[in-house]
């Protein structure tokens, strides 16, 4: 596909509390689903955590970003690992998969055959305040940034130094 045809990398606002993301990402939908429901797949771009995929089900997210790119200064304020409890709220096989995030939103990853390509969308509902979009959007931003590079077979970026970089842009691009 041409470059002209890539979907915008940058988090778009939907509504007032809706963040939306796009990749374009090479391979398969069973691929991609598997990046998104194994946890030993999903550690590698975004949090480890076993998944039964089952509507209703908890899960946990764990997640250690030094770990999943080049190193980079983490900035202040961060732990070296960060915890979250989830819920499964949508469930179809190789097509969707939402949870929701207790005080952060809910979140819903839908899949789209495109060729030899998938199109991943990424949607983050509910999403409290701009404080908690501005962590967001840069942190889903650089997630699916290395989730490109692993599909393609490329060295990610370094999570932290992308991140702080896409902050300040973010800053720009969400108005307050």
């Amino acid at each position: 596909m041409s470059a002209s045809l890539r979907p915008n990398p940058y988090a778009t606002r939907r509504d007032a509390t809706t963040l939306t993301l796009q990749r374009l990402l090479p391979g398969t939908v069973e691929r991609v689903w598997a990046y998104l429901t194994d946890g030993e797949l999903r550690r590698r771009w975004l949090a480890a955590g076993a998944m039964n995929l089952t509507v209703g089900a908890s899960f946990e997210f764990v997640w250690r970003n030094d770990e999943i790119s080049s190193p980079g200064e983490r900035p202040e304020g961060f732990g070296a690992e960060g915890r979250a409890t989830c819920q499964i709220t949508e469930l179809e096989p190789l097509r969707k998969l939402g949870f929701s995030w207790p005080g952060v939103g809910e979140v819903t990853f839908e899949l789209e055959p495109r060729g030899e390509e998938v199109l991943l969308t990424v949607i983050h509902r509910r999403v409290p305040d701009r404080t908690m979009a501005l962590m967001v959007g840069p942190g889903w931003h650089m997630h699916l940034d290395i989730l490109q590079a692993l599909c393609e077979g490329t060295k990610p970026a370094s999570f932290w130094s992308g991140w702080l970089r896409l902050r300040a842009e973010y800053e720009q691009r969400l108005p307050a």
